[in-house]
């Protein structure tokens, strides 16, 4: 009698974790109609339409929020569009999915790069060698990215004080305003 409550909560317990693994996918079943936008947008992407690849994306993860090939297809749109800080985070959550994905890993360390987050870059770079083991093309991609290093324009945000004037000039002289002068 005493037992009772106790055995019907682990019974319950069970019965929900049960429930909800059998309604979880393996990563590698992705739905046919997902895959099927990811390379519709992979074809808006080559043909510089950012804005339909982004939406057929956001439809891809919406048929299917598993999908780590949409998130790293957003992660390519958004460095098409410099924007590497975009890019990291669709990369992360890539990575959410699957750690060892090679492609996001690499991907990531190249949207570092832009970003001018070398250091970064190179522990990603360390990582993708890990996981590929011998040398791969992935790796081969990033460590060239690596080696060119961030966009000049990120190098010279981050060193404002290089090739900026050190004096800020004066304000150029301006007359004197004259009171207006009342008619008499």
């Amino acid at each position: 009698m005493r037992l009772t409550p106790i055995a019907i909560s682990l019974a319950i317990a069970a019965a929900t974790m049960a429930s909800a693994g059998m309604s979880q996918r393996p990563d590698d079943q992705i739905d046919p109609r997902s895959a099927a936008l990811v390379e519709e947008a992979r074809a808006a992407t080559t043909a510089g339409r950012h804005n339909d690849a982004i939406d057929l994306l956001e439809s891809a993860l919406a048929v299917d929020p598993g999908n780590r090939a949409a998130y790293i297809q957003l992660a390519r749109v958004a460095q098409a569009q410099r924007l590497p800080g975009k890019a990291v985070r669709y990369y992360a959550d890539a990575l959410r999915l699957e750690p060892n994905d090679i492609n996001a890993l690499a991907g990531q360390g190249e949207a570092y790069v832009q970003r001018g987050a070398v250091d970064r870059a190179r522990r990603n770079l360390e990582r993708v060698r890990t996981l590929c083991r011998q040398a791969c093309p992935q790796a081969q991609q990033l460590a060239a990215v690596i080696q060119r290093g961030p966009p000049a324009d990120v190098l010279a945000a981050q060193r404002p004080d290089q090739g900026a004037p050190t004096e800020i000039p004066p304000p150029p002289a301006t007359p004197p305003a004259t009171p207006p002068q009342r008619p008499n």
